[in-house]
């Protein structure tokens, strides 16, 4: 059965969905509410969904091919491509599509009536604000929009939702874009690129293939701030690439000029005209203008009126773990910065503040943290990290930036949190404030109404506290811009988040209103 003709009789189809998560759980729900007979192959212990099958993978692998009768594998963004089902479907001949690979031949189709406009956003870091600038902007037209993907609600989901969406800003990672070799979109951004998932695409060259899946449309919008997307073009032989940068735009680009950003890609004659101006815009600093002005170059490239981006941009709220000030110690702000889950959203984040005392740590997913520390030192009056890859981190610091007292935390065999003062090569007041931040840190009472995570974090931020009260310097924040994902010791980034919130709050900190 031919690619094409997949979805022209869904009733006659078996279907493999590999994954029981939310991207896999939404396929398997659309394709078997339409009759196809659908198996969701998941490995986990009680991996479950209501109403459809789940079986060991081994059950629908058989001597290294599917089963004889199955016309369609659907992967979860997360599967590799050399993983044993994926493997299986190739050597049977069976097509793999992610979830928005399904979603684009499901809306293209014409199953669900016209197809939608669809605004990909896919960059190492600020998709999801940029994503929801985009839906802020496009509610204040007369169309109706979701925002969907990787922010949460999967695509599909968005397509059958009513009343019906006539445009799509869809968040999309690179493992979705990966397995989503078809999407073209009416327009899409590639924000910026930095090391980040290496793990998993195996390369650099590979993770910036996938990202470029982004710009297969015919309006291709690139950071031209960021020296491998400013790189990139559109991919399509009649398409138009549009830069956005945070200086003056030149002919053709969306810029920041005399505190406004500045429209000369999409106006009568491309002549210069403001959009909006800069201050006031959340989240503030170069971080969100940046992507303030890439969802400006999407909205105003599909036909949205300077007027109306100029309000959806003025009204937007960021959402939660994005820089959000969560509690303040009188002048010093504790703030969540949790979603920056790799080194370059951890260099944004720690930019956009004077100085910080930086909480941070997990998981690297293969990404090198030396260029981070060398761009921020001179901002970072202390360190706390936390997480399996903290030795890292704090090993950069010691190569790098000796003079910044580190404290590393781990939970001990004997359930306590140890806190320790990392003095290789420092000087003699960075180790006395990392002696004293471990000491005040260690000295914490346990409390067992918090995971142990919970508590790391609780001590993570006695620690920073304490950096703060004995820098030489003022400082501004206590900062959790991680540079690492959350899943070694958190269900997500957002439960990292709250953690670093409650322990702000229990350490002395006033909890700040949220607007």
């Amino acid at each position: 059965m031919r690619h094409a003709a997949l979805l022209t009789d869904i009733a006659a189809l078996h279907v493999v969905v590999a994954g029981a998560g939310t991207a896999g759980a939404s396929a398997a729900r659309f394709l078997s509410d339409r009759g196809a007979r659908v198996a969701v192959a998941d490995d986990r212990a009680g991996a479950a969904l209501p109403g459809l099958e789940v079986v060991p993978t081994s059950a629908v692998v058989r001597d290294g091919a599917l089963a004889d009768d199955v016309d369609l594998l659907i992967v979860s963004p997360g599967f590799r491509p050399e993983s044993a089902v994926v493997t299986a479907a190739r050597a049977s001949g069976v097509p793999v599509w992610g979830e928005v690979e399904l979603a684009w031949h499901v809306d293209t189709s014409g199953l669900l009536g016209p197809a939608r406009t669809w605004i990909v956003v896919t960059g190492t870091n600020g998709k999801t604000t940029t994503t929801s600038m985009v839906e802020a902007i496009v509610e204040r037209s007369p169309r109706t929009v979701a925002a969907c993907g990787n922010i949460g609600l999967p695509v599909l989901d968005a397509l059958v939702a009513e009343p019906r969406v006539d445009v799509l800003a869809a968040e999309l990672s690179s493992f979705q874009l990966f397995w989503a070799p078809s999407v073209i979109p009416t327009a899409g951004v590639v924000l910026n690129i930095a090391e980040d998932h290496l793990d998993w695409h195996g390369s650099m060259d590979a993770y910036v293939a996938a990202k470029a899946g982004a710009l297969r449309g015919p309006l291709a919008v690139v950071g031209g701030d960021d020296p491998v997307a400013g790189s990139m073009s559109g991919a399509a032989p009649d398409a138009r690439t549009v830069r956005t940068r945070l200086g003056p735009p030149a002919d053709g680009e969306v810029g920041v000029l005399d505190g406004h950003i500045v429209d000369r890609a999409f106006g009568p004659d491309r002549a210069p005209r403001r959009v909006v101006g800069v201050d006031g815009l959340r989240p503030p600093g170069p971080p969100g203008m940046a992507d303030a002005t890439a969802a400006a170059a999407l909205c105003l490239g599909i036909g949205i009126d300077p007027d109306t981006v100029a309000a959806g941009l003025s009204g937007f709220i960021p959402g939660r773990h994005r820089g959000e000030i969560v509690a303040r110690w009188g002048d010093v702000a504790a703030v969540d910065d949790s979603k920056a889950t790799n080194p370059h959203a951890a260099q944004a984040s720690i930019a956009a503040r004077r100085r910080v005392v930086l909480v941070g740590g997990g998981q690297l997913k293969g990404a090198a943290v030396d260029d981070l520390i060398v761009a921020v030192a001179d901002r970072v009056a202390g360190a706390v990290l936390l997480g399996v890859d903290r030795e890292v981190i704090a090993g950069a610091i010691a190569r790098h930036a000796p003079a910044i007292p580190t404290v590393t935390l781990f939970t001990g065999d004997d359930g306590r949190v140890n806190a320790m003062p990392v003095v290789s090569g420092a000087d003699d007041t960075a180790v006395d404030r990392a002696e004293r931040a471990a000491v005040a840190a260690s000295a914490l009472p346990a409390d067992e109404s918090r995971t142990p995570a919970e508590q790391v974090m609780d001590a993570a931020v006695v620690a920073a506290h304490s950096l703060v009260g004995s820098a030489p310097e003022s400082v501004d924040a206590v900062l959790l811009a991680p540079a690492a994902a959350s899943l070694d010791m958190f269900p997500g980034y957002g439960a990292r988040g709250d953690a670093f919130a409650a322990a702000a709050i229990a350490a002395g900190a006033t909890p700040e209103a949220r607007a």
